[in-house]
């Protein structure tokens, strides 16, 4: 049967026995289905993490709500503080502020893009020595689907006791040393939003470290009702569960995960070799000691400043009033075309000049330190990141991109480059 076929199976099943709620049998199977993904034995897993027999998997409404979850479960609380990487989405800082806690940004390492692990390690001595308190958690992210250096993070938290949340939103399926990522830490996040490795059209899950704590997140996640035959709540909980319609989606998806991550890494090699020997433009890859497995959830590229682009001296003439790439749209336009920290010139040349010829690419994450929202938010920077986002570039990389695609995006990328300077 097709990935469309056990999808319509599953939602028929639900509608045929009237389970359109926030719970039911698709969301059992598929939290199953999850658990057993993310906890597949292999070789060489376990090199890191431990033991994952014990690992249990919640099915939520979004990635966001999982790590707002999670963050709870750590004993995140008003004034407290939260080591948080980045160069990322918001959704990785936003649940911070909600529970009025401070995120305090850590600049990536160059060969990942993710966490600087010794620049972690020496804000943490700082935020010790300025608030007298350590941070209470620490959240690295698999940006675009790199594993981050997980064994040197856990490390540093074993060494502080401060637990580990790992937001593996966009690394479902991705591996460092042979183990999935989400699973090392005390906590993993999953995404299955519309556009990333898996969908449920709309969801999340949180991967728990045992029963106990699954159940409280799963209590958490339905509103923290009491066991009484009326409603009684002694603590505030959150409409976070997963719909059995979208569960239902999410277990058809589940058959093809693992073609997806190989398609998603084919797209990556043949970009690699499309576009190898353009000067001042380097694809992304993972470092090749062999520790890395990324599911290459976006293809990136950065291209240096001197390397010139059909169109560049237009470059933000006009306020963008659509959405560039991603499911947040822009319902707030924008007072001016250009801010203080953005992409260069060129790479914007790039990306109106691709959207011209029909192709979704877009930047790079702004890095939180960077965002208005967090200007006064504590940073520990290096440049790494802004480097990136003023270079970087993503790539259509998804289940629906062909070979044709790909070097139709890549032949397109070429004719629209002038000379490098």
């Amino acid at each position: 049967m097709s990935e469309a076929g056990w999808e319509q199976k599953y939602i028929k099943e639900a509608f045929d026995t009237n389970w359109v709620v926030p719970l039911g049998p698709n969301v059992n199977a598929f939290e199953e289905d999850l658990r057993l993904f993310v906890t597949q034995d292999d070789p060489d897993s376990h090199a890191c993490g431990g033991d994952l027999s014990s690992k249990q998997v919640v099915a939520l409404s979004s990635g966001t709500a999982a790590v707002h979850l999670a963050l709870i479960a750590c004993g995140v609380k008003p004034g407290d503080e939260v080591m948080v990487q980045g160069s990322t989405f918001c959704a990785s800082s936003h649940p911070v502020t909600y529970l009025g806690a401070t995120p305090v940004f850590v600049d990536s390492e160059p060969d990942t893009w993710n966490i600087d692990p010794d620049l972690l390690e020496e804000a943490i001595r700082d935020r010790i020595a300025k608030t007298g308190r350590k941070p209470k958690a620490i959240i690295p992210v698999a940006l675009y689907g790199m594993p981050y250096k997980i064994d040197r993070i856990m490390e540093i938290a074993r060494k502080y006791d401060i637990p580990v949340i790992e937001d593996a939103a966009e690394g479902f399926g991705s591996r460092y040393k042979g183990q999935v990522l989400g699973t090392f830490g005390d906590y993993g996040v999953l995404s299955f939003n519309g556009n990333k490795m898996i969908t449920t059209s709309g969801g999340g899950a949180l991967i728990c470290p045992d029963r106990e704590m699954w159940q409280k997140v799963m209590w958490l996640a339905t509103q923290a009702r009491e066991s009484y035959p009326y409603y009684q709540h002694e603590a505030i909980g959150y409409n976070y569960r997963m719909s059995n319609i979208c569960a239902g989606i999410g277990r058809g998806q589940m058959t093809v995960a693992n073609d997806h991550i190989a398609h998603h890494r084919h797209v990556q090699a043949m970009y690699e070799e499309l576009l190898a020997g353009l000067p001042g433009v380097t694809v992304h890859s993972q470092p090749a000691n062999g520790d890395y497995d990324s599911n290459y959830w976006l293809v990136t590229l950065t291209m240096d400043e001197n390397v010139r682009v059909k169109g560049q001296e237009n470059a933000y003439k006009t306020i963008v009033t659509g959405a560039v790439g991603g499911a947040a749209g822009v319902i707030h336009t924008a007072d001016s075309a250009t801010t203080d920290c953005q992409p260069n010139d060129n790479v914007e040349a790039m990306r109106v000049a691709l959207d011209q010829a029909g192709i979704e690419a877009r930047p790079v994450w702004k890095p939180m330190h960077k965002q208005p929202v967090y200007k006064d938010a504590p940073a520990y920077v290096n440049g790494v990141s802004e480097a990136i986002f003023k270079t970087g570039l993503c790539l259509p990389a998804g289940p629906c991109v062909s070979e044709d695609d790909v070097r139709f995006i890549a032949r397109s990328f070429r004719e629209n480059i002038l000379f490098t300077e």
